[in-house]
């Protein structure tokens, strides 16, 4: 198939393009607006494949996308492109909204026409795969706040309780999604996935954020206690999933991914300390610079997946333990100096901005 990808050039949509070009047959349309998180450095390895192509452009930007429908005539779409860093979201949620909700109905108008303009055979083949996140469900019980032997997981069927400005747009963007396909018949699946982590993860989130500050000699920031829990999925682990929901999934169904690896934050982070202190010793313990800061406002408390329903439909299931996949993902950031350099220093952006790199 031909595979319109939004948002490619994200950390999870890097690695879904990697796995097409490297993994299979399929050919990929790179559609990226490229803001700070879009980075092509993560797409250097496809970039000369002849089944690769890059079209720069803001999914809100109808006419030219339905320019870039017509131009590839793309077989199916798996749409990442979204704004995800919660706290910038509570600071500015305008961008969230914009990119997130408005950006989702642009992309389900552009496909529905694109879609009742093809033939039978190839509207039968058609589908849309939009990439969501277990952050629409809220929290869960927290083992630290009941007395529970079994703790409750998010299934398909969990309500909606979205927490933040960012959990809320893509609650509203699957609510969408779904809605076309029931008023329009167009043939959308949803998934909704777990904490990604792993190679080419942009430094502001806490994984790649903490091995970065901790080999700089930076303090290691823990919100609250660090008594936050969540199911981490590692990140190519991930691709290989929405992969199979593209390929394989039912039209109209949902698709929890998880990782089935809950740990609370200040676990994640020990362990850090603990394969960075194996593979990069000092003279001290890289966990003497954790430093605990104030908690961000509505934080939820635990997120974790059930992964049940993909594992038996697509037999699906991740290839990691947490403990093999941190230890891939911290290897992985000390062999790639370069790549971590042009994103701190903001190099990585000359692209974006029309600048030569």
């Amino acid at each position: 198939m031909k595979i319109l990808v939004t948002g490619g050039a994200g950390f999870i949509g890097s690695a879904v393009i990697r796995h097409l070009i490297h993994q299979t047959h399929h050919s990929v349309v790179n559609v990226d607006k490229l803001t700070y998180a879009g980075n092509l450095l993560s797409l250097t390895s496809v970039e000369q494949d002849s089944r690769y192509c890059f079209e720069r452009l803001d999914i809100c930007e109808q006419a030219l996308l339905q320019q870039v429908f017509e131009r590839h005539q793309p077989d199916a779409v798996m749409h990442l492109a979204a704004e995800s860093h919660v706290d910038r979201s509570i600071t500015g949620p305008s961008d969230f909204i914009q990119t997130n909700i408005v950006g989702t109905y642009s992309l389900l108008e552009v496909s529905r026409q694109y879609w009742q303009r093809l033939s039978d055979e190839k509207q039968k083949q058609f589908r849309l795969h939009h990439i969501s996140t277990d952050e629409v469900y809220g929290d869960l019980a927290h083992p630290d706040d009941v007395e529970q032997a079994v703790l409750p997981l998010f299934t398909e069927q969990t309500a909606y309780a979205p927490s933040s400005p960012y959990s809320a747009s893509k609650a509203a963007s699957d609510h969408l999604v779904r809605a076309w396909h029931r008023t329009y018949g167009l043939p959308t699946l949803v998934s909704n996935c777990s904490n990604n982590y792993g190679p080419y993860h942009f430094p502001e989130k806490l994984i790649p954020l903490v091995i970065l500050n901790a080999l700089e000699g930076k303090p290691l920031p823990i919100y609250g206690k660090g008594d936050q829990i969540r199911d981490w999925l590692y990140v190519e682990d991930h691709a290989r999933a929405l992969v199979k929901v593209l390929t394989e999934g039912e039209v109209g169904e949902t698709y929890n991914i998880g990782g089935h690896n809950e740990r609370r934050n200040i676990e994640v982070v020990t362990e850090i300390c603990n394969v960075l202190d194996e593979l990069m010793p000092k003279s001290t313990s890289y966990a003497e610079q954790i430093d605990y800061v104030t908690d961000r406002p509505g934080h939820d408390r635990r997120y974790a997946i059930d992964a049940a329903k993909i594992a038996r439909t697509l037999n699906w299931s991740p290839q990691e333990t947490f403990e093999s996949g941190i230890r891939k993902t911290v290897q992985w950031y000390l062999a790639n100096t370069h790549w971590c350099k042009q994103v701190q220093d903001g190099s990585y952006q000359r692209e974006r901005l029309g600048l030569s790199v």
